[in-house]
């Protein structure tokens, strides 16, 4: 009775729709033919060209529309036939010459006898209340002719009141608004909310990654409840963060106009759409509106093993700093994702001992399942000569753009095995806590993997005694960014190890100000202001920096300030100069020490007329409308002229989103006894070390050491040569962006965007008794290439555009300190030289034929070398040490 109740409303809500008139959806009369005329072009260019400028194709034909089959009971519910005829393929523009590849072709010798039949075959759509239920074809059909049929079959699908609803159609599921005014309707689809069954990736950083702009529109005429017109355009654009001239472009459009209606066949008997379709043809089958993928075939491509052979001198160590290096890089990785494990293992067995870090970059930065299983197998972790290949490949790990649990499980494995080198098991946890925290930011904090990999972390620092394990762990909760590891910083800040309160202290800097509880501020406070022991000058200069960079109050600001004139010599320089700095550079605390400042105890001319050669100056590297890039410059000296503590940082910024690009810190102690100096307070007892650790693109890499130890001290004093050591040198995959776009048309565009940096980071201290003095330096060398590809792969046809830019630059820091007098003379310069900057634009055309044109464009230009501005009191004191050196 329930199942008869119901049936009941429900026709009874039928009848009084149609009694009113009410069509939800396009209504076909029976007994008529509708002529359409039909045209979809795509497009693809650079993001500001024009269709003259741009490549792609149109397709036109005749199409016929008819109903086939009604709903006895509702008039919404219909099945409809549509049939493809006439078709012709052009350019979207006029050629000429050797550009016009489709001269003297036809729709039957581009498509072939196979796919032009299969296009003109009839299929059909089952509409409900203007919704597309079914979609029926020959499951046999090319995928690439389903494909366009389904997107002429979602152009029937239309709703004929106002309101947002969730639809199927070729693109997937998609959120979709419609908006009726006076016989136009106009769907505007939601393209974010559409799920489709293929997925793509891309770089989580904001600052490295791609901005994409998307839109697709329909505006249908609809007249006696039927669609007389429908005119669509979908839009993909995308552009490097970075670099927005960067961009390429896809525009796909639709135009079905009604020609004419003649009388049409009569509609089928049928009790339902299935039972129609099978009296029709039985081979017709549901296939579903939603786009199919499609299989794209390269024909003539080269093999990896060849694609290596033609680029492996590019990868030489000795080319690292041209712009061929990381392009070949980026292009080698493209071969690696297509390639098998066994082809890959025969590339890495054939490379020379010169080119195998490269090419171990490259197989890692490709995060295959093949890819990572080979180098699973080609690595020995307790091979000590090959600590340079395990090296590369974990730093090519923490660099990864869209690392997997199985990339973390494999490293946990790895951590658990033997090692030839501590170095390498370091190195290996270290990178651990990086890929944690990349993984939690794509929200799989929670997975098996990551939640182990937490706990070992969590709990390392206090599972041993060994000072250079407890580093390694504190290090890898600094790369987790995990806030469950705040506690444990907290606690370390306090330790009587001065290395373990630097790491902890630097580590709770990088957390969001939300995350500094009272508890927080009032340790990093005591260590400051030593209110429990002792501490190191750069453990308080470390415990100042988080101080006043995590919203400080009134009272934490005017006690730094009283601080001063109480403090070691240099040590009152150092925060003199920091103090300056915010104000001068308008950080977030300049408004509150301004405010502590209008109290003349904390800030007097006694206070503020401390003498000293340390100091701390932030800057500006470059200011554009895409990108903001900063620099930062810390040194700290010992009361007796030699370096304590030297921190160089680059920043970038888009849109309030910050990447630490690179950080570069040298540090020095126990090395007053060279020239028969009395130790500053707290560090009387310190061991003589030397040491440069680096933090590059939000990623702490493990820490060099110079030398430890006043043996070790005194031969690498005798045997030094002045050559830097190398820090990190490699290849690095920054942008990664892959997705296919489904358009609405039915055709897919494939977007692939690159940047690959060649970078070598080297730095080195020299002491000369002699002259009494010391110099540091840090060198960087880098060479970037970025590239953004959008390709339209019909089989039968082809058409790209390839956008990319390219540099080579240097960076050079450098200081100079005279210890002969105090005040010392100390001078920090930095340097950068002359660099090109080339832009490219390529765009490809081919046909099944084998016909195929290329047009490229390229721009150079030259950004002038220049020295970074420091502080005038650097100037003043650079011309004194080069006059005495003179």
């Amino acid at each position: 009775m329930l199942t008869v109740a119901v049936l009941l409303v429900c026709t009874a809500s039928c009848v009084s729709a149609s009694a009113k008139g009410g069509a939800v959806g396009p209504r076909l009369n029976n007994n008529q033919l509708y002529k359409f005329s039909y045209t979809t072009e795509v497009l693809v260019g650079q993001g500001r060209g024009s269709k003259e400028g741009s490549g792609g194709y149109r397709i036109s034909s005749d199409v016929d529309v008819n109903l086939v089959w009604r709903d006895p009971i509702s008039k919404d519910d219909q099945l409809v036939q549509l049939v493809i005829s006439n078709v012709k393929i052009d350019h979207t523009s006029q050629r000429s010459g050797k550009e016009d590849i489709l001269h003297g072709t036809t729709a039957e010798s581009i498509l072939g006898k196979a796919r032009i039949g299969a296009l003109t075959k009839p299929f059909f759509v089952h509409l409900r209340n203007g919704k597309t239920k079914a979609f029926y074809s020959y499951r046999t059909e090319p995928a690439t002719i389903k494909n366009l049929k389904r997107g002429l079959a979602s152009l029937l699908q239309v709703q004929l009141k106002t309101g947002k609803v969730i639809e199927n159609d070729v693109s997937g599921r998609c959120t979709v608004e419609y908006k009726v005014v006076k016989g136009q309707v106009t769907r505007t689809k939601i393209l974010e909310t559409c799920k489709t069954p293929e997925t793509g990736f891309t770089t989580h950083s904001e600052v490295l990654g791609v901005n994409k702009e998307s839109s697709s529109v329909t505006v249908f005429t609809v007249k006696d409840g039927f669609i007389h017109s429908a005119v669509a355009e979908e839009t993909h654009s995308l552009a490097v963060n970075t670099h927005r001239s960067t961009t390429a472009k896809v525009v796909s459009s639709q135009t079905l106009t009604l020609l004419r209606m003649e009388a049409g066949p009569l509609e089928v008997a049928g009790k339902d759409v299935t039972g129609v379709v099978k009296s029709i043809d039985a081979k017709l089958a549901a296939v579903g509106i939603v786009a199919e993928k499609v299989k794209s075939q390269c024909k003539g491509c080269p093999s990896l093993f060849e694609h290596w052979q033609a680029e492996k001198k590019q990868l030489e160590p000795t080319s690292l700093s041209k712009a061929m290096a990381p392009r070949s890089f980026l292009a080698l990785i493209q071969s690696i994702r297509k390639a098998s494990k066994d082809e890959i293992l025969k590339v890495l067995k054939s490379a020379s001992k010169t080119t195998l870090p490269q090419l171990v970059d490259a197989v890692t930065s490709s995060q295959t399942v093949e890819s990572l299983d080979a180098m699973l197998k080609f690595l020995n972790f307790t091979d000590v000569k090959g600590l340079v290949l395990q090296e590369r490949f974990l730093y090519a790990c923490g660099f990864a753009s869209h690392p997997n649990e199985r990339m973390l499980q494999a490293l946990l494995g790895i951590s658990k095995g033997k090692f030839g080198s501590t170095d390498i098991k370091e190195s290996t946890v270290i990178i651990m806590g990086a890929l944690v925290h990349k993984l939690c930011q794509k929200g799989l904090c929670n997975s098996p993997t990551v939640m182990q990999v937490k706990m070992l972390l969590l709990n390392g620092p206090d599972s041993t005694k060994v000072e250079s394990e407890v580093q390694m762990y504190l290090l890898a909760l600094k790369n987790s960014m995990l806030p469950e590891a705040i506690p444990i910083f907290t606690k370390y800040a306090e330790s009587s190890v001065g290395a373990y309160c630097t790491i902890a202290l630097t580590a709770l800097q990088r957390y969001d100000v939300s995350l500094m509880t009272l508890e927080v501020k009032k340790t990093v406070n005591r260590v400051y202001h030593q209110n429990r022991r002792i501490y190191e000058k750069n453990v308080r200069a470390a415990a100042a920096d988080v101080i006043l960079s995590s919203n400080p109050s009134c009272i934490e600001v005017t006690n730094l300030l009283l601080s001063i004139g109480h403090l070691p010599h240099e040590m009152n320089k150092y925060m003199l100069s920091k103090i300056h700095d915010i104000l001068r550079f308008q950080m977030s605390a300049s408004k509150v020490i301004q405010e502590a400042m209008k109290d003349m105890i904390s800030h007097n001319y006694d206070r503020f007329a401390k003498i000293g050669s340390s100091s701390a100056f932030s800057g500006f590297m470059a200011q554009s409308a895409d990108v903001t890039s900063t620099y930062s410059l810390d040194i700290l000296y010992s009361g007796s002229g030699i370096l304590r503590r030297s921190n160089m940082n680059i920043y970038g910024a888009i849109n309030g989103a910050m990447l630490h690009g690179l950080q570069v810190a040298i540090e020095a102690q126990g090395l007053e006894s060279l020239i028969a100096a009395t130790p500053d307070e707290g560090e009387e007892d310190l061991e003589s070390f030397a040491g440069m650790s680096a933090l590059l693109f939000d990623i702490q890499l493990r820490p060099v050491t110079f030398f430890k130890g006043y043996a070790d001290l005194m031969s690498k004093m005798f045997s030094m040569t002045g050559e830097p050591m190398n820090v990190v040198k490699g290849l690095i995959l920054l942008t990664d962006h892959s997705e296919v776009f489904t358009l609405q048309s039915g055709l897919k565009a494939s977007a692939e965007f690159q940047g690959g940096l060649a970078i070598d980071i080297s730095g080195g201290m020299e002491i000369s008794l002699w002259y009494r003095e010391s110099k540091t330096s840090v060198n960087n060398r880098a060479a970037l290439v970025v590239t953004g590809n959008i390709t339209v792969d019909m089989d039968f046809l082809r058409a790209g555009v390839e956008v990319s830019f390219e540099t080579e630059a240097s960076l050079d820091f450098i200081t100079t300190v005279q210890f002969s007098d105090y005040p010392f003379l100390v001078c920090m310069q930095m340097d950068k030289a002359t660099f090109p900057i080339s832009e490219y634009l390529t765009k490809y055309e081919s046909s099944s034929s084998g016909k195929s044109v290329v047009s490229r464009k390229r721009r150079k230009q030259f950004i002038p070398g220049s020295e970074f501005p420091l502080h005038q009191e650097n100037s003043n004191m650079c011309k004194k040490v080069f006059d005495s050196s003179w």
